[in-house]
This record gives C-alpha cells, sequence and structure tokens, in this order.
C-alpha cells in the first residue's frame, strides 16, 4: 500500500551537491515524518536528518548539520535531501524512510525503528 522511492544519487566531487529526491506512493506520506538514512557497508543504518509531516520541525544528524537540509512537498508527496558541502566521508547508500503507523506525529524520530517504510537505497559517491 505504501512505497517509497528515492532517486538523485551519483558521484561528485568533494564540495559538491547533490539533491536527493523521494517519492510516495500511497495515501498517508502528507500526515507521516519522514527521514533519510545512510548505510555503509558493515555499518548500522544511521539517520541523517527527518521532519515532521507538516515540515514544521526538522532534525539532523551532527554530522550533517549545516550542510544538509531536508524539506518536503506534500502536494507532490515528495521528499527532498539537499546536501552542499559534500565530503567523502558522505559516500553510501541513502535511503528514504516513513513512519506511516504514526500519523501526525509532532517530533521528528531519529530511531531507525520508528521507521517501518523503506525506499530501495540510492548510492552517493563523493570523491576527493
Amino acid at each position: 500500500q505504501e512505497r517509497l522511492e528515492e532517486s538523485g544519487g551519483g558521484l561528485v566531487q568533494a564540495g559538491g551537491s547533490l539533491r536527493l529526491s523521494c517519492v510516495g506512493h500511497g495515501p498517508t506520506f502528507s500526515r507521516s515524518a519522514m527521514g533519510w538514512f545512510r548505510q555503509a557497508p558493515g555499518k548500522e543504518r544511521e539517520f541523517v536528518a527527518g521532519i515532521i509531516w507538516s515540515g514544521l520541525e526538522t532534525n539532523y544528524a551532527d554530522s550533517v548539520k549545516g550542510r544538509f537540509t531536508i524539506s518536503r512537498d506534500n502536494s507532490r508527496n515528495l521528499l527532498f535531501l539537499q546536501m552542499n558541502s559534500l565530503k567523502p566521508e558522505d559516500t553510501t547508500v541513502y535511503y528514504c524512510a516513513g513512519d506511516m503507523d504514526l500519523p501526525h506525529r509532532d517530533s521528528v524520530p531519529r530511531s531507525k525503528f520508528a521507521y517501518h517504510y523503506w525506499g530501495q537505497g540510492t548510492q552517493v559517491t563523493v570523491s576527493s
């Protein structure tokens, strides 16, 4: 019933920018908290950024604060992650996540366990 699909990954040089997109297929996108996670090989899936249903509150991992911006367009079921000043350490697979089971929550969940819908992942590679 709910499906998420990321796009926008690619190869960029350090200091460059990428904009990831995630489209939601289903009826609950606009009332669900959404997030971006990343997972490098052999490591845990890591919270990157999150946004509540209305877009009025966001949260970021310390490692990306000031460089990444999460936003959403509920009229189009779209979630974005604008990634600026990219570093080689940002290289990994990025995942779109949705908390469709808890509509209208008023805070950004940072735990991966709060999200039950996931995209397939999109690769981001930042070269030195």
